[in-house]
């Protein structure tokens, strides 16, 4: 069988999903322009029976608000809208950028100076829940590939479903297992412990991507014996980390041993 090749392609799933990203951070920068200024025309009627550090409180919640969708930018542009605002509206003298009284110049600092630290937070708990989520997808699909091992499953089958997995997970163009070959066309190669190997030494792919070469290859064995390898062709801005590396060759090890107990079976 050595040569058989067999292909996943990619859909739609990533451009979809990175359509849908660039619409919620539009939202939220939309929301953060606009939100301090809707709020602070609001308050204009009542300025005069409130203070001021209430105005700042309130529009303090705008900046939370638009800070919870975990993209910086928009954050700091509430913060930054919210701080113009209330100076423009709520500090005498109104409808001027100028303040006359100390108070309101440091309410106004550290308004702008609190929603930033907020944002920050906020970012720094998104990306948290991200990292979470994407274990909890590894380990989903680790789990998915020893169940159909252990089921018996068409190990081809299995083969097409990691093509898929690490093509999402490597952020690869392409992904081709071919049966019973290794090191042809001198690609970098994954090894066990997740280090990429090129030209007879370890490359940095977080830092660097994956090297200029003829693709990728992430070897697939049984019990120390070769069945396979997946040719990879990595996006040119792919940089995987080593923990997602390392689920690579989890995935590769799953498929060995299907391949392994499928070959034992004939026998």
């Amino acid at each position: 069988m050595a040569g058989q090749v067999v292909a996943s392609e990619s859909g739609p799933g990533l451009i979809a999903r990175a359509r849908a990203l660039l619409n919620t951070n539009g939202i939220a920068l939309l929301a953060g322009l606009l939100g301090p200024l809707a709020l602070a025309a609001v308050l204009v009627p009542f300025r005069s029976s409130f203070a001021n550090t209430d105005a700042a409180l309130a529009l303090l919640l705008i900046v939370v608000a638009v800070a919870a969708a975990g993209y910086r930018p928009a954050g700091y542009l509430a913060a930054a809208s919210a701080a113009a605002w209330y100076d423009f509206f709520l500090t005498r003298p109104y409808e001027t950028f100028d303040i006359s009284r100390a108070t309101d110049v440091e309410t106004t600092i550290l308004l702008l100076l609190i929603g930033f630290a907020v944002t920050e937070i906020a970012v720094w708990g998104h990306r948290q829940r991200l990292v979470a989520s994407r274990r909890s997808g590894y380990l989903a699909g680790i789990n998915d590939a020893a169940r159909a091992v252990a089921e018996g499953d068409s190990p081809s089958v299995l083969i097409d479903q990691v093509s898929g997995r690490l093509k999402q997970l490597l952020s690869l163009k392409s992904c081709q297992f071919q049966y019973g070959v290794a090191g042809l066309g001198r690609p970098a190669r994954i090894e066990h412990d997740g280090v990429v190997l090129f030209d007879g030494g370890p490359w940095d792919v977080d830092r660097d991507g994956f090297p200029p070469s003829a693709g990728v290859e992430l070897l697939v064995e049984s019990a120390g014996l070769l069945q396979g390898r997946y040719l990879m062709q990595p996006a040119p801005d792919a940089r995987p980390t080593r923990e997602q590396l390392l689920v690579a060759v989890a995935f590769a090890d799953q498929v060995g041993a299907a391949l392994g107990s499928g070959q034992a079976s004939a026998r």
